[in-house]
């Protein structure tokens, strides 16, 4: 399976890859003249050669374009600002389940120094997504909003359904939200889900409020008490088999997702 690198943008028929990704695959894989990759700008996928192998550039002519696929889910994950190394663990694992967008959310109960200094991860943060993307061979890399509070996070978000994981008594199991949800899906374009995960303190009553006001259902994953970073595993390979997209019975339920073989 050819490797997959994302660049700008095509041009006539070249395009240019820079900067970390042009470094990892001139002087790690030690690229040279002549070799087949696959290139995505985001939109649209190509196969690609290499004609020149520089430190800083790489230089591809385009050979042929192959078909990019649509995913049928439009997933945004609202995650609230936990410890640095479990936070971008979670958001490396969501963009290889597919998410569409990640809010990073600044919650009353996430603690205050990581909020203070998450500004200055955000490149980091960038790079993280685009490399995971790489690896699972999506066509785009996810969108990273800024920093927002829940008040904003929770008004703003626009999904078809939408899911605030709960550990509160009253919550419905997900898979009772889920299927009734699968089941309403007319096709015609990518359903749209919007799901929130909390800091490692809870959400607040006030969270619970303002979520419910813009129409987020509480659901729980199951009995136990999970940390974020798996809650956002489990959530998201729920959702994604609720919808079909792990079923290959037709193009249109063909995801972007496959399983990878780790590099020995």
């Amino acid at each position: 399976m050819r490797r997959r690198f994302f660049v700008e943008q095509f041009h006539g028929g070249t395009a240019i890859l820079r900067g970390d990704a042009a470094n990892h695959l001139g002087r790690v894989l030690r690229a040279e003249p002549g070799e087949l990759f696959e290139l995505s700008d985001g939109e649209s996928l190509w196969l690609a050669r290499t004609e020149t192998v520089g430190r800083e550039e790489i230089h591809f002519s385009l050979m042929e374009q192959l078909p990019a696929r649509a995913a049928p889910l439009h997933i945004t994950l609202l995650l609230a600002i936990v410890k640095f190394d479990r936070f971008e663990w979670a958001i490396e694992k969501a963009t290889e389940l597919g998410v569409d967008e990640i809010v990073p959310l600044i919650a009353d109960r996430s603690e205050h120094g990581l909020i203070a200094a998450s500004a200055k991860r955000s490149q980091r943060w960038e790079r993280i997504l685009a490399e995971s993307a790489q690896q699972a061979r999506r066509l785009r890399i996810p969108l990273l909003r800024d920093a927002v509070k829940p008040r904003e996070a929770f008004g703003a978000a626009d999904g078809h359904f939408r899911f605030l994981l709960s550990e509160r008594s009253g919550a419905n199991p997900m898979r009772a939200l889920l299927e009734p949800a699968a089941a309403a899906v007319q096709g015609g374009g990518a359903t749209r889900v919007a799901i929130a995960i909390g800091p490692e303190g809870g959400w607040t009553d006030a969270d619970f409020s303002l979520a419910a006001a813009s129409g987020f259902s509480e659901a729980a994953l199951g009995a136990n008490i999970m940390r974020t970073e798996t809650a956002v595993c489990a959530a998201l390979a729920a959702v994604q088999y609720a919808f079909g997209v792990f079923r290959a019975d037709d193009d249109s339920t063909i995801s972007e997702i496959a399983p990878r073989k780790e590099n020995s």
